[in-house]
Parts: C-alpha cells; structure tokens; sequence
C-alpha cells in the first residue's frame, strides 16, 4: 500500500533533511544543457552517467511527464583542499559521492513506501569509481556498455547530462544558486527524486 506523500517525506527528513518537494513541471528541460556538458566539461565521454551514454533531451521530457512531483535535494559540499578546484570531480569527490548516496537512500525509502517509480538524478558526474569504464583502455565500448557497470545499482545520471537546467529548476524549489566565481566560495550540490 502506498504512503501518503506527508508522511513519506516525514520519513526522508530522517534519511536527509535539505530538500524542498516541487511540482514536476517545474523541472526545466533544454536542449542548450547538454551543449554545454559536450563543449564545457572535461568529464565529457568519461563517465557511463554522462553524455553521450545518457538518454537524450527527448527522453528526458518524456521521462519528467510520467511524474506528478519531485525533490530537490541540497547538500553542502566539502571540497578536498589538496586538489586544485581546476580539478573539480576531484575536488569535491568525496561530496559528488555523499549526494549520490543520499539520493539513492531517498528514492529506495520512497520505493519501499509504495512509489515504485521514484527515480533519482544527480549531479556531476558519478563518483563510485577512481575511473569508469571509458577510461579504461582495455574496455570496449558499445551500445550496452553499462552491463559492466560495478554499481549498476546506484549510478545515476545527473541532471545536466539528461538534459535538465539544474539552476532553473533549482531556483524554482526555492533555493538560492548563482554560478560561482572564486574556489573559495561555498560549493552547494543538488539532486533530483522523481516521484509518483
């Protein structure tokens, strides 16, 4: 039997506390994101939860439709001051891995309350491994590359490699985000749970 939504998110406070409940149309879908991943991101064709091995921005659109609401969830990040911010995947590794742990405990709490289609989406790309299968010189790569995937359970896209505007749609949850301009300002990282 399905929880109720109040009590649902009652339960994910206990999991994790920073998150704001949003409609799902309020979730920003745009082709121009995932220019940006191809032309401005080094992490481009390095990782399988990010472009080109994600789904395209069509099927993002399709995705977000089949839900009524959604989360965004906040997590303050804690960057490892011996890595140059330049190297930002690594800079905040063990954060980007927190965020994923965190939204993969809240969508399996939402799916043992009964929303069997809670789905989650990242940010930045994945962090379960020291380095993903492409990589890896001796992997080959093609169209089902993810069966070798070692945490084939929990790794999720992220949000703009899928195609989502994480800073509108995080802005409409009703967070604060503007693009940061020193490495010593707060780093904040935000995901997604879909939910049904």
């Amino acid at each position: 039997m399905k929880q109720d939504l109040s009590s649902l998110l009652v339960d994910l406070s206990v999991i994790h506390k920073d998150f704001k409940l949003i409609h799902a149309r309020e979730i920003e879908v745009a082709e121009w994101v995932r220019w940006k991943c191809r032309y401005g991101c080094k992490a481009y064709g390095k990782h399988l939860g990010c472009p080109p091995y994600t789904p395209a921005v069509e099927e993002t659109r399709k995705l977000v439709q089949c839900y009524e609401r959604a989360i965004v969830v906040r997590v303050e990040a804690r960057p490892n001051r011996s890595v140059p911010p330049s190297s930002i995947h690594h800079h905040l590794w063990d954060s980007i891995k927190q965020l994923h742990d965190t939204i993969f405990a809240l969508e399996r709490q939402a799916f043992l309350a009964g929303y069997y289609k809670a789905f989650t989406l990242g940010g930045l790309p994945c962090s379960y491994c020291d380095d993903c299968l492409p990589e890896r010189p001796d992997v080959r790569l093609d169209h089902a590359t993810k069966r070798f995937c070692l945490h084939q359970d929990r790794m999720r896209p992220s949000m703009e490699a899928v195609g989502i505007d994480a800073f509108a749609t995080v802005r409409r949850a009703g967070y604060e985000v503007e693009v940061l301009t020193s490495p010593e300002q707060p780093v904040i990282l935000f995901g997604l749970v879909l939910l049904e």
